[in-house]
């Protein structure tokens, strides 16, 4: 967004870059998507180019950089070409993200004209003082969403030019500000180092649920906006569909859908599904509102490592355009793997079950940037994130699963038995939980009584399981009337109100005042029988 610094306090080109140039760049030895590289004056997270590879300084020693590589290193030599930037692994943002598909740092999979005119306006005026965060722009992303230019954080100070409304390209120069730092140009596109979070003003509470459509979800185990949540679940049990139903459906603004080491066939039904499924908020296809981002199993393993950064930096930018996104991170254990292959190849000492020894920090470090926040221009925006975990065998207790579990606050656990049964989504309500307290929202929302027949429905769901104890070694005949009742309503609840058809399309999105009628009736029932 500016041509002289990324906004991040203290760091333009990264510091200590840019003292000299090396006197000696030469490939050491190559070990896949790892390299280790001879010379001077690297930096930590510096960008180089290898051949016109991008790769990463990801460890340092004394005239030696180890740099991970975003490409397939096959048929690359030690006498390759290596060049430094002297910059942070960076994501440019800039009209025309939203409706595309990108590769995990964030390069278009698809043909787009480099020189695409955006019809803009310009909000900043001359004489007037801007602050960090402010909006000078404005100009359409897609059909469905808007883009607004920002100031970046640490950077304020007053207009000496502001082009006229019309049509120009992301790097026309459109705005001018006299900083104590000396004069600024600004364009539409807006970079920003991927591994650092944007600051934000303040933090809010997590007090507004985002709505899903899906009954088990929205009902008995409920995220916020801003709120974090794992789905962890064996093959075959649903992750990814659940994913794609909440992408298709929650109320929030905007959609960045990570596809992070999974099946090529899944990427392609996303973006077929998305394209044809029409939005119910803006009667446009879903994907005028959503951004995914590709790295599929058979991309390099480094680009998938850094996927996830680049979805939640992009999700953060929009957040502090003042829209409520929900990123889907489909999976973190992929994610995982990549990371515990690159330590490998750097020969680090493995933790447990071969992962590397941060893997915990890294886990804590991604979720860690969700939030409902007030954000530096004052607008009040929020990051929802939303990880499938693929354990092994759907053994929760693997580390992933375990550490993932630590930092986040919803857990939706899908059950291999239910998904055999077919009834989906398969999240186990025994294994499930949130940490999300709504019924002040719902109470005032929805309706007073809708808190107690929730923990009504969960009353019944634990006590079912319970007496299945008992009639796996005695029967039913041993049971009293009351506790048949009790069984026979259960097995309503499950199949009427806790299973979805999402192929149904009188079934496949349910809202809030719908789902208290039905737990309503179905707790009449109970009384009834």
């Amino acid at each position: 967004m500016t041509d002289k610094n990324f906004g991040v306090k203290g760091q333009g080109p990264l510091q200590g870059i840019g003292d000299g140039v090396p006197k000696v760049l030469s490939i050491k030895s190559i070990n896949g998507p790892v390299l280790k590289i001879s010379g001077e004056n690297f930096a930590m997270a510096e960008m180089v180019s290898v051949n016109d590879l991008p790769g990463e300084v990801i460890a340092l020693k004394p005239n030696e950089a180890t740099v991970q590589l975003y490409e397939n290193t096959a048929g690359l030599t030690q006498n390759a070409h290596v060049q430094k930037t002297g910059q942070p692994m960076s994501l440019t943002i800039q009209p025309g993200i939203i409706g595309g598909i990108f590769d995990g740092i964030m390069r278009p999979l698809q043909k787009n004209s480099p020189d695409k005119i955006f019809p803009t306006k310009i909000t900043a005026q001359e004489g007037q003082s801007l602050n960090e965060g402010d909006i000078f722009a404005e100009t359409a992303d897609g059909n469905a969403i808007t883009y607004r230019a920002m100031l970046p954080p640490e950077t304020f100070g007053t207009v000496t030019y502001a082009a006229p409304d019309g049509e120009y390209r992301a790097t026309d120069k459109i705005l001018t500000l006299e900083t104590p730092n000396g004069s600024q140009n600004f364009t539409l596109s807006q970079a920003w180092p991927i591994r650092v979070p944007r600051p934000v003003k303040r933090e809010l509470t997590h007090g507004i649920p985002l709505i899903t459509g899906i009954r088990i979800i929205d009902s008995l185990f409920p995220i916020t906006k801003g709120g974090t949540c794992a789905i962890p679940g064996g093959f075959g049990t649903g992750k990814t569909s659940t994913q794609h139903q909440i992408a298709k459906y929650c109320d929030a603004d905007i959609i960045i859908y990570i596809g992070c080491g999974e099946r090529g066939n899944e990427m392609t039904d996303v973006l077929e599904s998305f394209a044809k499924l029409k939005d119910p908020r803006t009667n446009l296809p879903l994907l005028a509102r959503t951004a995914l981002i590709a790295n599929t199993s058979d991309m390099p393993v480094a680009a998938r490592e850094a996927s996830i950064y680049t979805g939640i930096t992009l999700a953060e930018c929009y957040r502090d355009m003042g829209y409520n996104v929900a990123v889907m991170a489909d999976s973190t254990s992929r994610w995982a793997e990549a990371l515990r292959e690159l330590s490998g190849r750097l020969e680090e000492i493995p933790a447990e079950e071969g992962y590397p020894a941060y893997l915990a920090a890294r886990l804590a470090a991604f979720y860690s940037r969700a939030g409902y926040v007030e954000n530096l221009n004052g607008t009040n925006g929020s990051v929802t994130i939303i990880g499938a975990v693929s354990p092994q065998g759907g053994d929760f207790s693997e580390p992933v699963t375990l550490h993932t579990k630590r930092f986040t606050r919803c857990f939706w656990a899908l059950d291999r038995k239910l998904a055999y049964a077919r009834q989906f989504p398969a999240i186990n309500p025994l294994q499930s939980y949130s940490e999300y307290q709504l019924d002040e929202w719902l109470i005032k929302n929805v309706n007073p009584l809708f808190p107690k027949y929730r923990n009504q429905i969960l009353e019944i769901l634990f006590k079912e399981n319970e007496l299945m104890e008992t009639v796996k070694l005695v029967g039913t005949d041993t049971l009293s009337p009351e506790e048949q009742t009790l069984l026979h309503t259960a097995k309503t609840i499950r199949e009427t109100f806790t299973a979805q058809n999402f192929y149904n399309a009188a079934d496949t999105f349910t809202p809030l005042q719908k789902q208290f009628e039905m737990m309503e009736q179905l707790l009449q029932l109970c009384r009834d029988l």
